[in-house]
């Protein structure tokens, strides 16, 4: 992408997704990191952007009051350190614009943020007062704007402070930037680093009254929400004189304390902001970030709250139907070339079948996520199934045009001796018998006629017996006697043969049972491992939760919030009963669920042959 274009964008307060954004993301099938800025407007926000992205320009810079960034900008850009990742920058629309005079679009603005990406950045000039938490409130709205359970979903009761301490599991690490910074770091009388400037920032206040506790919300709010959180203080760039000019003066023109922070600040988002995740832990790739956008704003749009329960169901659906297609696809173009080298035996065909489904079942491994029931897994292997038994009966009936055609090849020069009536003269039947036994082993001789073979020479000698019968009766060379003896003998070979066709049979649905029954234990050995995957995806995610709510513990015993601490001990007891459980129980649990529905699986290739074979 050689410049930012807007992804969502603000007309008259009402939001909407560009199309041509959607498609760029469409294309991007490696995983995220996304960092989006916030910020009242004209504090800079885009020039940080720039220099993520590597680029004096790019995102608008305005030097007047008025604000240059309208909705939401994207820049996607090669991840500087990750190989096959891409970083999506999304610089927002400034807070507090004096024109918009709608603060409730400014919050959705803000939740936007907060929902799309991985680390959140919030851009403020001067210091870390009060005042500067203050014009932050749009922070202690996201209770009322986000949901993390589905109504439907949601025990009976629950209530709103249980969503709201679940924020830090699935909210992106956090970043206050500090511009134009004229202070020293230093608190009582000590130098401290910007990350504990921060923290002194943060402090919350002892008692109960509503002053303290609406100087205590914001605060509370950074703290409780965000799994971590860091500083960065810059100090103004250039003069004032040339400010207005930013964009365009050179590195050596700018403050060299200016550029050093700017360095830290780049590296610290290049190494440590992490790929974005849905809840659950699943990575977000560009195209699953443009349903993200698209879900999440027509939710905003339609007057709803953004749940991200729904939104994982939704993108899973999309996901896993999609996922459905491609494995077919890969199934399908890769039969193509087994068919023609129709007829083929059943080893053959079986083999073929085994290596694409195995190679179809891993292609939707790949791009499917939470398919916990094994639905979709069951729906493509019933799709495989279909076009395996179409496979089946275009082999079969190759094997059966190719038998039919040698079979009429090897019998024209017996036809033409019967209709010279070589076989009408007496001991005629014992010749005739002589050479169609010769022919019968010159068939069976011929390599590569596939599954049809017997079938087809039993149908062949059935339809011949009548001509055969006939050739008997006529012979004067033998007694009424020696007529039954052959004619007995005639009975008897037919039923050989009708015998071998069904042995024949027999052998191609044992193979194919087997292959089945393999396929099977495939099958559940690779959804056990996407699951085991999926399970610790959700650990990692727990993990980071408790890991920011022991710190925050910490913290506040150490600041005599005793009361708080036992809320927040509470919190972190059930989080971690929570893990417990589902580290012990949920992988069993969900390959029960998943071991009952597939072993529907396990008959239904020999179902579909059952039910397409000939009478």
């Amino acid at each position: 992408m050689p410049s930012p274009v807007c992804l969502v964008e603000n007309v008259n307060g009402s939001l909407n997704v560009n199309k041509d954004a959607l498609e760029f993301l469409s294309g991007i099938n490696e995983p995220v990191v996304v960092v989006s800025v916030v910020g009242l407007y004209r504090t800079g926000k885009s020039y940080l952007m720039n220099r993520l992205a590597g680029q004096q320009t790019g995102f608008a810079l305005g030097n007047t009051i008025e604000s240059k960034t309208k909705g939401i900008w994207m820049w996607c850009v090669p991840h500087p350190n990750k190989d096959g990742h891409t970083l999506v920058l999304l610089d927002t629309e400034g807070l507090g614009d004096v024109d918009k005079g709608d603060s409730k679009n400014d919050s959705w603005i803000f939740c936007l943020a907060v929902l799309l990406s991985s680390t959140l950045v919030y851009n403020s000039r001067g210091t870390i007062d009060n005042n500067a938490l203050e014009n932050l409130h749009y922070v202690t709205e996201l209770s009322e704007q986000i949901k993390i359970r589905s109504p439907l979903s949601a025990p009976k009761g629950a209530a709103e402070e249980v969503e709201d301490c679940q924020f830090v599991r699935f909210f992106p690490s956090f970043i206050w930037v500090v511009r134009d910074f004229t202070l020293k770091l230093v608190t009582d009388g000590k130098k401290v680093t910007e990350d504990e400037y921060l923290e002194f920032a943060l402090d919350l206040k002892k008692g109960v009254n509503k002053k303290i506790s609406d100087y205590n919300l914001p605060r509370q709010c950074i703290r409780n929400y965000f799994p971590s959180r860091n500083c960065f203080v810059f100090p103004s760039p250039a003069s004032s004189e040339n400010m207005i000019h930013l964009e365009n003066l050179k590195e050596h023109e700018l403050v060299p304390d200016f550029l050093e922070v700017t360095g830290r600040f780049c590296d610290h988002i290049f190494h440590k902001s992490s790929v974005k995740t849905l809840k659950g832990g699943h990575s977000v790739t560009g195209k699953l970030l443009g349903h993200l956008v698209q879900i999440y704003v027509d939710t905003i749009s339609s007057g709803e709250v953004p749940c991200l329960d729904n939104a994982v169901a939704t993108l899973a659906f999309l996901e896993n139907e999609a996922a459905v297609q491609k494995a077919l696809k890969v199934y399908q173009s890769g039969t193509e070339e087994v068919k023609n080298k129709f007829p083929v035996s059943v080893i053959d065909i079986t083999s073929e079948h085994q290596k694409f489904s195995n190679l179809a079942i891993s292609e939707f491994m790949k791009h499917s996520f939470k398919d916990e029931k094994g639905e979709y897994l069951i729906k493509l292997m019933e799709a495989v199934g279909k076009c395996y038994v179409d496979l089946l009966q275009e082999n079969e009936m190759a094997s059966e045009r190719k038998c039919r055609d040698l079979l009429k090849d090897l019998f024209s020069d017996m036809k033409k001796r019967l209709q010279d009536g070589e076989y009408s003269q007496s001991g005629g039947y014992e010749v005739y018998c002589r050479d169609r036994d010769a022919i019968v082993e010159q068939y069976r001789r011929e390599p590569n006629k596939g599954v049809s073979a017997e079938a087809m020479l039993n149908e062949f000698l059935k339809d011949q017996g009548p001509e055969a019968k006939s050739i008997l009766y006529i012979d004067t060379k033998l007694t009424e006697n020696d007529k039954k003896i052959q004619e007995e003998k005639e009975k008897t070979a037919l039923l050989e043969q009708r015998c071998k066709e069904e042995e024949e049979k027999r052998i191609e649905r044992e193979l194919m049972l087997q292959e089945e029954r393999k396929q099977h234990a495939d099958r559940m050995q690779q959804m056990q491992e996407k699951f085991k995957s999926e399970m610790e995806q959700q650990q990692q995610e727990m993990d980071r939760a408790l890991e920011s709510k022991m710190m925050e513990l910490g913290g506040l015993l150490n600041k005599g919030f005793k009361e708080k601490a036992n809320l927040l001990e509470e919190e972190i007891n059930n989080l971690k009963r929570e893990k417990e459980e589902k580290g012990s129980g949920g992988l069993k649990d969900l390959m029960m669920v998943l071991l009952s529905n597939m072993e529907k699986l396990l008959p239904l290739i020999l179902e579909f042959r059952r039910k397409n074979s000939k009478p």
